[in-house]
């Protein structure tokens, strides 16, 4: 899964982006609103954190523009301490959740999670498929109870494919949802981690679609 952080203060941002990639996710980071509202209009990604005072371009102008072109990524904004115009405005604009600064760590990543999971169709934190469970939480993958060990790569792949169960998603769109905006995996690359994940799940949970890229069955 792939993280837009927008946000200009280098201390937070940096916070952000270890939290994040910590948790097995994509991180990539945009500093003032002009960037943001570009990355955000040319790439893919999962969720995004944004900070609404910044350089450039606010980040309610950002939000606007991207819901403007139909960007339905979910998005958390984040704002100063009881400045509730700005919560209104960051709302008003599209926003799906805030957060006042200062905040905990574990709020935003509880929150991220929960953003992530509506925006999928998912309920709960636990994602499940065939006797196959990944814990959005810890980051734990199970079968059957049994913990299994996967690469940060491997893990971000299943994680996308298990918040899409029954859908058919191409190579491009999983290199788009795993890698940062400076990393560029070709199509063998893709071909690779699914061939590992499949040695370590399940057969038959990864089906391949000929010609048109790989579908996690559920059958439940």
């Amino acid at each position: 899964m792939r993280i837009l952080v927008v946000e200009d203060e280098p201390t937070l941002c940096k916070q952000l982006s270890t939290a994040l990639r910590e948790q097995g996710y994509a991180v990539d980071v945009a500093s003032n609103g002009e960037d943001a509202l570009h990355l955000g209009l040319e790439e893919s990604f999962d969720a995004a954190i944004l900070d609404l005072g910044l350089p450039k371009l606010d980040g309610a102008s950002v939000l606007k523009g991207w819901r403007t072109a139909g960007k339905k990524l979910p998005v958390i904004i984040l704002t100063a301490r009881d400045n509730w115009s700005d919560k209104v405005s960051g709302i008003d604009a599209g926003a799906d959740d805030y957060l006042t600064k200062p905040f905990h760590m574990e709020e935003l990543l509880a929150r991220l999670r929960s953003v992530i999971r509506r925006s999928t169709g998912h309920s709960t934190s636990v994602l499940s498929v065939n006797g196959l469970s990944l814990d959005t939480r810890s980051g734990k993958v199970t079968i059957e109870g049994k913990q299994i060990s996967l690469t940060s790569h491997e893990f971000r792949l299943l994680s996308y494919l298990m918040h899409h169960p029954n859908e058919v998603v191409d190579k491009a769109t999983l290199g788009e949802h795993i890698y940062p905006y400076n990393e560029d995996p070709d199509s063998n690359t893709i071909e690779v981690f699914i061939g590992r994940l499949r040695k370590k799940i399940p057969d038959g949970v990864i089906e391949t679609v000929r010609g048109l890229g790989y579908r996690l069955n559920h059958d439940s």
